[in-house]
Order: C-alpha cells, then structure tokens, then sequence
C-alpha cells in the first residue's frame, strides 16, 4: 500500500468515527426520549413557556460573563482585547465545539488573537489552558458543596470530584515547580514556555481571585439556566440537586465522545436527577431542553460572532474543522 492508499484510509477511518459518534448521541437520545415519550408528550403540553425567558438570559449571561474572563485572561498575558472581541471568541469556539470532538474548537480562538494581536500560538493555547483548568476546580468545587446537602449519594460520584480536584491541585503544583527548569529541547521549551505564561497569567493572588469569582458566576448561572427549565416543566427539582447534575454533565463533557457532549450530557443529568428520585420523564425532558437551549444559543452565538469576525475566518474556520475531523486529530 502506498502512502496515498494509507492517507486515504485513514480520512475514511476519521469520518467513520465521527459518523458513529454521531449515531451514538443520536441512540442515546431516542432510548431515553422513547422509554417516556408518553409521559414527555403530557409534559410538553403543561409547559409554562414563560421560564424559557430567564433560562435563555442566563444562558447569554453565562456567554458574556464567560467573554470577560477571557478578556481578563488575555489582560494578564498583554494582550489588550476588548470586551466583544473576547465574547466573539468564546462564542466562536462554542460553534465549533457542536462539530468537533474533546471540546478542540476552542483551538479556534488562536486564529483572531493572533490575527488582530499578533499573539503567539503559545498565549493562544494557554490562555485556553487558563480557562479550563479553572473551570475544573469551580466545578469541583461547586460539586462539593452540592454533595454536602444530598443525602445517600453514590461513592462514585464523591470520588470522580475529588480525584478531579486532587488532579488540578497537582496541576498546579506542577506549573509553579516549572518556574526552576530549563532545556535545550525546542519541543521541551515551548512546554516551558506555555507553563511560564500560564503561571504569570493566572497564579497571582489577584488573578486566582479574578478566576475562581468569575468562574463561579459562570456556572452558577448555567446552573440557573437548568433551574429555570425545571421550572417549565412544574419540576419541584431542588437548586443543589440542579447544581449537582450540572457539575457532573460537564464533568462528563471534558471527556467529549459525542459532537457537543448530546446524548452523553443528557444522559449524566437524567442520572442525576433520578437520584433524588425525580420521574424519569421529568429528568428526561428537562435535561434534553436544557442542552437545546445551551445548544442554540452557541449556535447563535457562534454565527454573530464570525459576522462580527469578518468572512476572513471563514477559511480559517473550515480549514480547522476539516483538519480536526478528517486529517490529524
């Protein structure tokens, strides 16, 4: 076999898997929406539309608010974005985070900081870094405080938050322990590199403030986004119980095996929600409009943000989604 016989293969072998973890979301829904569909029906039909409203504007704040952490973060690597620019970014990463897996369209964001600032892929990819790292000890965080008032929950899901936060903790001994080494290996340096920006970016006093406080609005109000869907629905679904299913779908999202997480987040709340003995059918539909709404607005967002971009990301846009899903992942 030649190397374009095997090239060719392996493209075929890239759209295979995404194809079946397209049909593998797509079987996790139909499960859990045909084993209530009755009862999901009668549902549908008491729902009090009006909660839709704040569900939608915290999901736009949990947006904003997400831009202006961003921005903080680029501040603290000298990079002077503004507010919208910073918003757009997230938005845009958001978009193409529905079509590519393990959550890489935030890679997207190095193409407009880079293009309107100059930033090195370096800031690009750390700046990133920043962000996820701290929302996994928010999460966590939030995780045990949720955990404190429930009663009889599963060892497993106890276990799963504070091996993660033992993980970031160990993270970030590692990133401040780097500041004393050196190496001539180029692929080395730019490791250290990144984990030098990281730590001037995020690990003052002032910059941990700034991101547990942000990061902690942040999902709050996606928490406040799935309270206001339960409430659409006449589901009596209390605050930390709410709290809890979404620490753990996004728990499960950071492990991304479905376009945008559907199907497995879905699932991972439905769980959740089940263990505080809420219906099936309530947990069910609850947990599929709260990822519809999170879904859409990414998806509006993601299209402002490239009018607001300019046709020029376009091709950036494509060329990256085209690389992700079918070439090198």
């Amino acid at each position: 076999m030649n190397y374009g016989d095997e090239h060719m293969n392996q493209k075929h072998q890239k759209i295979f898997g995404f194809i079946i973890s397209i049909l593998i979301a797509a079987v996790i829904l139909g499960v859990m929406l045909a084993r209530v569909w009755d009862d999901l029906l009668i549902a549908v039909t008491h729902m009090q539309y009006l909660y839709g409203v704040p569900a939608i504007g915290f999901c736009l704040l949990a947006g904003f608010m997400g831009g202006y952490r961003y921005q903080r973060i680029l501040h603290n690597m000298a990079i002077p974005a503004g507010f919208l620019f910073s918003t757009a970014c997230i938005f845009l990463s958001q978009i193409i985070n529905l079509i590519v897996p393990a959550r890489l369209g935030d890679l997207v964001r190095i193409i407009p900081i880079h293009h309107e600032y100059k930033a090195t892929v370096s800031q690009g990819l750390s700046s990133i870094a920043i962000e996820r790292l701290f929302d996994i000890i928010t999460i966590a965080l939030l995780g045990l405080i949720a955990v404190v008032f429930m009663i009889d929950v599963p060892v497993e899901f106890v276990s799963v938050i504070v091996i993660t936060l033992v993980l970031a903790g160990i993270g970030l001994l590692f990133i401040l322990i780097s500041k004393e080494w050196t190496t001539n290996n180029r692929y080395l340096g730019f490791v250290l590199k990144m984990l030098n920006e990281i730590r001037e970016a995020s690990l003052s006093r002032q910059a941990i403030m700034m991101l547990l406080a942000t990061s902690g609005i942040i999902w709050t109000l996606n928490t406040l986004v799935c309270y206001s869907v339960a409430l659409m629905f006449n589901a009596a679904i209390p605050f930390h119980l709410v709290l809890l299913a979404i620490v753990t779908g996004n728990l499960v999202k950071a492990i991304q095996i479905t376009p945008g997480s559907i199907g497995t987040y879905e699932l991972a709340l439905t769980a959740i929600f089940e263990l505080g003995k809420i219906s099936v059918a309530t947990a069910t539909i609850v947990s599929v409009i709260n990822h519809l709404i999170i879904n859409l607005i990414s998806l509006i967002g993601g299209t402002v943000s490239i009018l607001y971009f300019g046709t020029w990301i376009i091709p950036h846009i494509t060329g990256l989604v085209r690389e992700k899903l079918f070439n090198k992942l």
